[in-house]
């Protein structure tokens, strides 16, 4: 089901009319800078994505700080009295 030489020809002198000989290269510079900001907007979330995981995998690595108990003062010992 692709298209044939006929469809795109028929295609194209379409748009010629729709659009005019002036208006095509103008439509062709919006697509160029709309499909480069897309790109932009998807490599910014890629790195985005990508740096919050290596966050997440960085915390997953570094083990909780275990809690050391506190120490006891030593007890002093009790003195029996001379008799």
């Amino acid at each position: 089901m692709s298209l044939g030489i006929t469809e795109i020809i028929l295609i194209l002198v379409v748009v010629l009319v729709l659009f005019g000989g002036k208006k095509i290269p103008e439509l062709a510079r919006g697509l160029g800078k709309a499909e480069a900001e897309y790109k932009k907007a998807k490599e910014a979330i890629e790195n985005e994505v990508s740096e919050f995981k290596a966050e997440v995998e960085k915390a997953a690595t570094i083990e909780p700080k275990k809690k050391t108990p506190a120490k006891k003062p030593a007890k002093k010992p009790v003195k029996k009295a001379k008799k």
